[in-house]
Parts: structure tokens; C-alpha cells; sequence
């Protein structure tokens, strides 16, 4: 986002969707940063003679499976390197970082009183992103974790000397890391898993609970998000990370006089907004994929502080993530990766785990240890290093058993979020992911895309039809438009417009209403209203059997213009033939192939990694894109004639 984009008209659409209660919360706010702008920061209480106790049990370590252990030493030895990877970008500059630099663009974020620094204006300080990433510190957590499995006091040396030259760069309230919530929350977590990794070093002590610098920081940590919690209409995952951080630090760094106030008060705000957050059937309200597993990542790490501090939790806490860990093993495909629905930004919780460990698994992992698998949980054949430390830390679920209802079959329809899933039973798996849910979480839905009757479609976990994903959210306002337009998804555009209205890259001013008509275990049919006064109805069907799914659009209405967009995995190949596709690709080493046989009424072209407008492109991971092919029909709709898609698999 530059600073062009950011004028008074995105201010007034912005403050048109508070409320009276959020827009004097954020007045407030706004005197409270002036007052603290007038004064240097206070200096915190004198704290001495106090002792971190949050460690794990004895023997945990020795649970950890050895190749989880040996991804775990493989990605910290890469880092003692200096080499990491952030959202695409290779840096080789992490033996010594310099904290507010974007190697991106090769802009530095400047100084001075956090609040005036210019953090969503790319020109100005570079992608924020980029800067932010590497001091939420969960690198470190991944050294700290090297260091406890192995005994190697390099890796604590090395954590120890990062930790230090980021307290002397970042003084309390100075510079870009002083700015956004959700970074203090998950920077704190970070260290209080630091700490407890850490715990068999003999330096621990000197770096946190005897260090006045570790302390005052860990104070002023609290005392921001004290100030400043996300408000309203930005009430989302933020907050939730914003509460699980400041919780965390209460519990385990439970050492100043303002520490129960805290931890009460974060207790407070996280079981309010993990139940605002998470619709009755345990998915995330904000209908982004990468969201719902961040947050129970998180509601997760607040449970085992608690526990390991002996604090009790209020029981919809546990139930809340129950019902998250649920959702999350009923819409994952065979292969384990859920639905690529709305924004997704890499964000994680806790990491302690090395490249190549499977984020979905270790969270249905560390469900079967707290909660307990139920029959129909797809396997997991994986390994993870999380899991055996968190389940050490939180005690066995009073609800494990009868005591609580869950569900006794694999649900299929989520009624309250508009998401169904269509599967084949067979090995080779069909499944189809269908979206007639809300627009978004909220009055902005910021991690919404305009998406509305968009279908995912995979073969044996291969994406065939894909939904394309995120790449961006600051700097480049071109790519962001695209991939959250109705256009980079897979469904229907009319007069060359969105389903919903954009205000901006974090913002709708109109949102499309949808409504699911009918779904059952090979149909569904939904609608929307965003095209007034036109309808568009969409129908999907799978015929197991013949290995057949069959999508029907329909637009109510006079003759109006419209795209209909398919955009394909970028492993599959086609071969457009008039309106017949035939797609092509490899999984595990066999040829497998499909024939999409398109509208006969719309005109079809194969468009492939276009700039100029944008299209023809897959994001696999944020900060990345590639070339895939989408296959785009353009024509009119007069409002008596639908238009029929049929994708046959041949094996």
C-alpha cells in the first residue's frame, strides 16, 4: 500500500464501517498515543530474585521422533548459516541482521516514535512484511528447540546474541516493531518458549529473569497491548494473537505487580474472541483457511500456559479448539491440506519444527493428544516436534469420551459458514470444495476475496482446479486487486465487475450475500445477490461412479456480460480444443489426465502468467506466485439459458 492509496476517501469509506463503541475506542487510542509520544517510556518496575518455573517435564524431549528431531537440526543448522527464507525472498544475512531492513526492495524502516512510522506506505520503509517476519522471533524458537533436543550451547549462544541485539535495536516504543499488536502478541510468545527451551543452558537466567533489558522489554511488551488491543471492526485473528501472547507472557513471566491484572484480563479477551471468531461448527469466521489454523495454533499455546502455570481456563475455551480441531480434520483432503479459502499469509503460532514438517498433521497431531482422535480422522502418518511439547504442558481434556458431542460421522456441510465439501470415496479421492458462505468476518471482512459459488477441485490431493491463493497485501495494489477479485477465483463474473466491492486492500464496502439452497453428500446448489437486480445460481454435482463432476451456472436477469473463469493447479497442463480442455499431470510418478468440457455459449481462451492485466497465476505460499494456465470463457447471459461445465477424470 503507498501512501497514495491511503487518502481521505479510504479514511471516511474505513470509518463508515465503526461503530459509535469502536470509533470512541479509537480516539482514545489515538490521545493515548499523543500522551505517550509527550514523555519518554516509563521505566517499569524494579524487578529481582525471580525465577522461571514454566519448564517441561521431565523426559519430554525423549518423546520427540527422531526425523522430527533431524528436520529440526537441519533447519537450525541453516540458520547458524545465516540463511532463511521469508515469504519467497532468500536472505543469507541472518548470522547478523539488521532488524529494520526489507531485502525485498532494500529499503530500511526508519526510526523515531512508533506511531509516526509510515508502515503500510512500501515507499517509504519497504514491505512491511518483510521486516516484521524475522522479529516475530519464531527463527529463534527454532534455534532454542535445536538447542534442547541436542545440548549444543552454539545454537543458545547464537539465540542469545539475537535476542540482545534486538532489545538495543528496538527500545520501547521506537521504530516499525513497535506498531502492529499482532506482532508484540506472537513476539512474546516466542519468548516465553525461548526461555523454556532454553531452561538446561546456564546463561537462561542472565538473559531473561536476571536481565534488567529482558525484563524491561517483556514489561513494556504488556503494558502496549494493555493500551492497544484491535478494536471492532479489526477485531479478528489479531486480537485473538494479541490476547494469546499477552496471556502467555502472564503466566510464564508472571513476575511484575501488574502480571494478574494482565493475565485476567487476557484470559478474558481470548475466550470472548475465540468464540466471536469460530462460527458453532468449529470453523473460522473469518473463511480464510490459513486463519483458522494460526488461531488454534494459538488458543492451543494459551491452554498449555495455562496449564503449566496452573491457572484455570474457562471450559469454552477447550471447547471452542475441540470443535476447530474437528472442522479441521472433516474439510482436509486425503493427502491433509485443507481448503485455499481467502487470505493466507504463512502465519504461525509457535514454530519448532524444521522445513518440510506438515503444519496441518502436526495440528491434528497435537488434537489426538489433547482431545483424542475420533474413528473418522483421516490418518496421519507424519511427525512433528510441537506436539509431544504442548501435549506435555496441557492436561488431558475432561471432555475426552461421551461427555461432550461430537460428531460421530465426518460432516460434509458446514451450514453456519456456507462450506461444503463433495468427495469420492475411492483412493484416488475427488474433492470439491463449494462456497455459499458469508462474505467475510465482520463489517470490513478484510481477509475475505470476492469469491462467492467459487469451487476448489483436487485429484488424489492435486490441485485441478485451483483456487489461485494470495501473494500480496501491501505494495503492489495491482496484484492484490487480482487475487482476491471475483475474477481470480473460479466462478462467475459479470460486466467486468467484482461480486463484492473493494475499499481497499483490507476493506469491503459491499458485501455479496450468498445463501446455500440445498447440499447433500454428491450435491449442492447456492446463490448470490451481488450482481442486483441479476442472481447467480450455481450447482455442482459429483457422480462418483462415472468419476464425473458436473458445475451449472445461471443468471437470472436481462443480457448482461460475463467471464466465466476455471483456473487450473499450476501442475496440471491443457490442451484447449474450442471448449474442450484436455488436462494433464503427474502424481506420484503416474500420468493422470481429465476432460473439462466447457460452455458451448461462451468463447474460450487459455491465458498463462499475464501481467498486464493479471491472470493466469498460482500462489502456493505468500510472497510467491507462478504461472498456471486459466481457462476463460466470455460471452452474455440472457437470463434463459444456464451454462454447464463437466470435468470427467479418466484415472
Amino acid at each position: 500500500m503507498t501512501r497514495a492509496s491511503m487518502g481521505a476517501g479510504w479514511y471516511l469509506r474505513r470509518l463508515s464501517r465503526m461503530g459509535p463503541a469502536e470509533v470512541g475506542g479509537r480516539v482514545g487510542d489515538t490521545l493515548r498515543r499523543r500522551r505517550w509520544r509527550a514523555s519518554a517510556p516509563p521505566d517499569g518496575p524494579r524487578v529481582t530474585g525471580v525465577r522461571f518455573t514454566a519448564v517441561l517435564p521431565a523426559g519430554t524431549l525423549a518423546e520427540v521422533p527422531p526425523d522430527a528431531v533431524k528436520r529440526l537440526l537441519a533447519e537450525a543448522d541453516r540458520l547458524m548459516a545465516g540463511h532463511a527464507v521469508f515469504f519467497g525472498v532468500d536472505r543469507d544475512d541472518l548470522a547478523d541482521p539488521d532488524w529494520s531492513y526489507d531485502p525485498k526492495t532494500g529499503r530500511r524502516a526508519p526510526g523515531g516514535y512508533a506511531f509516526d512510522v509510515p508502515y503500510r506506505d512500501e515507499e517509504a520503509i519497504g514491505d512491511v512484511k518483510q521486516i516484521w517476519e524475522p522479529s516475530r522471533h519464531q527463527y529463534l524458537t527454532v534455534l532454542a528447540a535445536a538447542y534442547a533436543v541436542t545440548g549444543d550451547e552454539r545454537y543458545a549462544e547464537r539465540v542469545a546474541a539475537h535476542l540482545r541485539s534486538w532489545w538495543t535495536a528496538n527500545p520501547p516504543l521506537r521504530g516499525v516493531h513497535w506498531v502492529s499488536g499482532i506482532e508484540l502478541g506472537i513476539r512474546l510468545l516466542s519468548w516465553v518458549w525461548v526461555r523454556r527451551l532454553l531452561d538446561g543452558w546456564p546463561g537462561a537466567a542472565a538473559l531473561f529473569e536476571d536481565n534488567p533489558v529482558a525484563l524491561h522489554q517483556i514489561w513494556h511488551h504488556q503494558r502496549w497491548l494493555a493500551a492497544f488491543p484491535s478494536r471492532g471492526s479489526s477485531a479478528n485473528n489479531h486480537v485473538v494473537a494479541e490476547a494469546a501472547g499477552q496471556f502467555a507472557a502472564a503466566c510464564a513471566f508472571a513476575w511484575f505487580p501488574s502480571s494478574p491484572r494482565w493475565r485476567a484480563d487476557a484470559l478474558r479477551s481470548l475466550e470472548r474472541q475465540l468464540r466471536a471468531n469460530t462460527f458453532a461448527s468449529g470453523l473460522n469466521r473469518e473463511l480464510a483457511t490459513e486463519y483458522h489454523g494460526l488461531v488454534l495454533e494459538l488458543g492451543l499455546a494459551a491452554v498449555a500456559e495455562a496449564d503449566a502455570a496452573g491457572v484455570p481456563v474457562p471450559a469454552s475455551v477447550r471447547r471452542v479448539l475441540l470443535r476447530m480441531t474437528d472442522a479441521l480434520a472433516a474439510v482436509v483432503d486425503r493427502r491433509l491440506r485443507p481448503p485455499r479459502q481467502g487470505d493466507a499469509d504463512d502465519g504461525y503460532g509457535l514454530v519448532v519444527d524444521g522445513a518440510g514438517t506438515d503444519r496441518w498433521g502436526s495440528l491434528l497431531s497435537t488434537g489426538d493428544a489433547v482431545f483424542g482422535r475420533l474413528p473418522w480422522w483421516p490418518a496421519v502418518t507424519g511427525t512433528d516436534v510441537r506436539t509431544p511439547l504442548l501435549a506435555a504442558l496441557v492436561r488431558p481434556y475432561p471432555g475426552r469420551g461421551s461427555a461432550v458431542a461430537r460428531p460421530d460421522r465426518r460432516p460434509a456441510h458446514f451450514a453456519d459458514a456456507g462450506l461444503t465439501i463433495l468427495r469420492s470415496p475411492e483412493r484416488r479421492e475427488i474433492w470439491c470444495r463449494c462456497d455459499g458462505g458469508p462474505h467475510g468476518f465482520l463489517s470490513i471482512a478484510a481477509h475475505a476475496h470476492a469469491d462467492a459459488l467459487s469451487v476448489e477441485v483436487r485429484h488424489d490431493g492435486v490441485d485441478v482446479l485451483a483456487d489461485p491463493g494470495t501473494y500480496c497485501y501491501h505494495g503492489q495494489p495491482e496484484w492484490r486487486r487480482y487475487f482476491r477479485s471475483t475474477l481470480g477465483h473460479n466462478t462467475l463474473e459479470v460486466d467486468g465487475t467484482d461480486q463484492s466491492v473493494s475499499g481497499g486492500p483490507f476493506l469491503w464496502t459491499r458485501q455479496a450475500r450468498s445463501r446455500v439452497l440445498a447440499a447433500d453428500a454428491d450435491r449442492w446448489s447456492a446463490e448470490h445477490d451481488g450482481y442486483r437486480p441479476s442472481v447467480h445460481r450455481r450447482r455442482v454435482e459429483l457422480a462418483p461412479e462415472r468419476r464425473e463432476l458436473t458445475i451449472v451456472d445461471e443468471l437470472s436477469g436481462d443480457r448482461r456480460a460475463v467471464r466465466l473463469a476455471f483456473h487450473l493447479g499450476p501442475a496440471v497442463t491443457a490442451e484447449l480444443t474450442g471448449h474442450r480442455a484436455l488436462l494433464t499431470w503427474t502424481c506420484d510418478g503416474e500420468d493422470r489426465s481429465a476432460v473439462l468440457d466447457l460452455p458451448g455459449q461462451l468463447a474460450w481462451a487459455a491465458h498463462r502468467g499475464e501481467s498486464d492485466p493479471p491472470l493466469g497465476w498460482y500462489s502456493a505460499g505468500f510472497g510467491r506466485k507462478e504461472p498456471a494456465t486459466t481457462l476463460l470463457g466470455t460471452g452474455s447471459a440472457d437470463g434463459t439459458r444456464g451454462f454447464t461445465t463437466v470435468l470427467t477424470f479418466r484415472g
